[in-house]
């Protein structure tokens, strides 16, 4: 009955059943009815060979029916623990020993504790043991040293080792343990006093020793080199040699002396394993090496492993090849581990967001509990969905593991919701957080921009309670972009240098040259451009020239389109922001030169796509509406509802429409317009208790149909919200977020 209670009460804490066996019988104290009683040799040989068979269950239960074992079986035992990461029977064979009359706890059975307690990860248990004991030896000093090291307690390692030396000369275990703690400290001073310590006991030609400390130079910046010189200078290298140097190029940013040593451990014949692969397919530059290495992993078999494959997928995902490429390595794959559906997660998560939240799903269902890493991939795949409804079902999972003060899933979250058109649950869970980091605010700064909440933007930019960073200022430029607030702009603007010491680079001169222009102050922007201390990129000319589009200014937009032209000649946006500048200003002549000389050049227009969620399912709407089923029924509805909003005031912005084709047939253009569609689908399949329309496009909303929406927000009593590629617009009663300036 003891047992059994025992196993109820304890069956959370343990997963192997073996281990939940072993404290069991340690709890029930069983009796020795089924040992026979055997001279103490033997018994110690019976406990031995029950390990040696691993029977730990078997044996622990002969110890603790033992009247006399001797130090051997408990160490015996006990070193079984370590192994098991045991701790509670560990425990049990602690107490048991300073309740039986003998053995005493001697040297030897301390430093079997010590070395017990440091492998199961309770270092605090093992100091008070190591504390304790009367008189300590080199092996008890070590055994702690190993435990701080692998538990991560670098300090008290580096403490602990300084400690010894007044005692002890180190052996190589002792010198391995405080090197991998200054790697992990990033100590390079106490990194090198152990070198000088090393030499001059000689034990620099021990193999392990010189791993360890190119291992621990290359963890401290700058000190690559010294750990390439412990490196050439080592007599002997084993393959963790090797491993070791290219890893440590690789941390250190210098990809190209890792494929250039791996090249070398190849002509001398040393054989690879996994763990020089992926350091070596992560140090590739370009798609020639990484396939190389892929034919070589394939020869040797490595290819279905996880770990390779998933380094593969990562550095193929990096240089943008298909995303088929990708999932056909993770395929291969003999046995995948979580670690492996977050590489193919995070591979596919730009191009294919959808399939992301498939195999999200898929490796649920075998098995796998999804970590932070794969929450957070899921969570941002779903940032790129019409609604943000695939995004709360991740959050209720977040909050269901456990995850729901976790900084990173936080700001993730924050980011998703936003992107998925609804700011207020963004905002609700930056409210709520413990703790914000600068990504944080950065987060919560950039949804307030991206749905125009100007003064919020600004507002959280003064409660910073960490230094803002080049990203912040990008956000908060934005939302002053968005918002018309120039004289806030400038301010920021050179407070970055001034008062932060951020130097703008180019993406914060398109802020403020966006700013300026927008306003109408051209001139200004244009001599900002001309003062940037870097080349203008095409993002700089784009915020141009659309300004010049929106003040009808064809001097400058020239120019503008000129130079947009020549950095992305093939790319459709100068091309068509001039010609609708020309259609702005009646210059329709001028307008179709231009898109005569775009079709000469073979440059196409991306095509304006609209989507909208409705039941279960994404629609996709291009111009017209000619691939949806319900084409003819969507047109029969735009028509009545245009007549409806001509009652209320509408007229059609026929100025961007060619001048070639009469005025009804230009109307008829304009109605033909994605988001159009894709809004009278939405009224169409409105419930009664669906009081918001969300509506994403790939390019920005034209003003005829930022008009049309704003009127049918009044007539049809319903929160629009439309998501085009600059910003949200959110539509309510008649009017606009963006209080038509966009």
């Amino acid at each position: 009955m003891l047992l059994k209670m025992w196993r109820i009460r304890h069956s959370k804490l343990l997963t192997n059943p073996l281990d939940l066996e072993v404290v069991a019988i340690t709890a029930a104290k069983f009796s020795c009815t089924s040992v026979p009683l055997l001279p103490p040799r033997e018994n110690t040989l019976r406990i031995f060979h029950l390990l040696a068979a691993g029977d730990l269950p078997k044996a622990a239960a002969t110890l603790f029916s033992l009247s006399s074992p001797d130090s051997a079986a408990y160490a015996a035992v006990l070193h079984a623990c370590s192994s098991r990461r045991l701790l509670p029977l560990g425990r049990s064979l602690h107490r048991h020993l300073l309740l039986s009359p003998s053995p005493s706890i001697d040297l030897f059975l301390s430093n079997h504790l010590i070395n017990m307690y440091s492998k199961c990860g309770r270092t605090n248990l093992a100091r008070r043991q190591f504390d304790e004991m009367p008189r300590r030896n080199l092996v008890s000093w070590t055994a702690l040293l190993t435990g701080y090291s692998q538990a991560g307690q670098h300090q008290q390692c580096i403490q602990l080792f300084s400690s010894m030396l007044v005692h002890y000369s180190p052996n190589d275990y002792g010198i391995v343990a405080v090197l991998s703690s200054s790697a992990g400290a990033r100590d390079g001073h106490h990194g090198k006093q152990v070198h000088a310590l090393v030499s001059k006991i000689s034990l620099d030609a021990n193999v392990f020793v010189g791993n360890s400390l190119i291992a621990m130079y290359s963890s401290c910046d700058g000190l690559e080199d010294d750990g390439f010189l412990v490196f050439k200078t080592m007599s002997f290298r084993n393959h963790i040699t090797w491993n070791s140097m290219i890893a440590g190029f690789l941390q250190g940013g210098r990809s190209n002396l890792s494929l250039e040593l791996f090249v070398r451990m190849r002509r001398c014949s040393v054989e690879f394993d996994r763990a020089t692969l992926i350091s070596v397919i992560s140090s590739c530059s370009n798609i020639r090496e990484c396939c190389q290495l892929h034919s070589l992993c394939i020869k040797s078999s490595f290819a279905s492993e996880a770990e390779v494959a998933t380094a593969l997928v990562k550095v193929y995902a990096s240089h943008c090849v298909d995303f088929q490429v990708c999932y056909e390595l993770f395929s291969a794959v003999s046995k995948h581990d979580l670690m492996s559906w977050t590489g193919i997660m995070t591979a596919c998560c730009e191009q294919e967001p959808t399939e992301v939240v498939f195999m999200f799903c898929q490796l649920r269902r075998e098995g796998f509990k999804p970590d932070r890493y794969a929450l957070s991939i899921a969570v941002k795949a779903s940032a790129g969905f019409a609604t943000e409804r695939n995004c709360m079902a991740l959050h209720l999972l977040i909050l269901k593991s456990g995850y729901g003060n976790d900084t990173v899933l936080c700001n993730a979250l924050i980011h998703a919701y936003a992107r998925c058109g609804n700011h207020k649950l963004a905002v609700s869970i930056f409210d709520r957080m413990e703790f914000h980091d600068r990504v944080s605010w950065n987060s919560i700064i950039k949804a307030y921009a991206a749905h125009g909440k100007g003064k919020e933007a600004l507002n959280a930019f003064q409660c910073m309670d960490v230094p803002p960073d080049s990203a912040t200022f990008v956000g908060i430029l934005t939302a002053c972009s968005h918002c018309g607030y120039v004289n806030e702009g400038r301010y920021i603007f050179n407070q970055m240098s001034e008062v932060y010491g951020i130097e703008p680079q180019c993406d914060h001169f398109a802020c403020m040259v966006d700013i300026l222009a927008r306003a109408g102050e051209l001139v200004e922007a244009e001599e900002l451009i001309n003062q940037m201390p870097m080349e203008p990129d095409p993002v700089v000319w784009s915020a141009l020239l659309g300004a010049c589009r929106k003040h009808g200014e064809t001097n400058i937009g020239r120019k503008a389109a000129q130079k947009l032209l020549e950095l992305e000649p093939s790319n459709s946006v100068g091309y068509v922001i001039m010609s609708n500048l020309y259609c702005a200003t009646r210059s329709f002549g001028d307008a179709a030169f231009v898109r005569k000389g775009m079709k000469e050049c073979g440059v196409k227009k991306e095509p304006g796509l609209s989507w909208i969620e409705v039941g279960d399912h994404v629609h996709e709407f291009s111009v017209g509406g000619h691939r949806h089923p319900h084409r003819e029924e969507i047109l029969v509805e735009l028509r009545r509802l245009v007549i409806k909003l001509k009652e209320m005031g509408y007229v059609a912005d026929t100025r961007l429409v060619l001048h070639e084709i009469d005025e009804e047939h230009k109307e008829e253009h304009l109605l033909n317009h994605s988001e159009k569609m894709a809004l009278v689908f939405g009224l169409m399949n409105a419930s009664s208790n669906w009081d918001c329309l969300k509506i994403m496009k790939n390019i920005r909303i034209c003003e005829d149909c930022h008009n049309f929406i704003k009127l049918t927000s009044k007539y049809a009593g319903r929160e629009i919200v439309v998501r085009d590629s600059n910003r949200f617009h959110h539509f309510t009663d008649g009017t606009c977020s963006c209080g038509d300036y966009w």
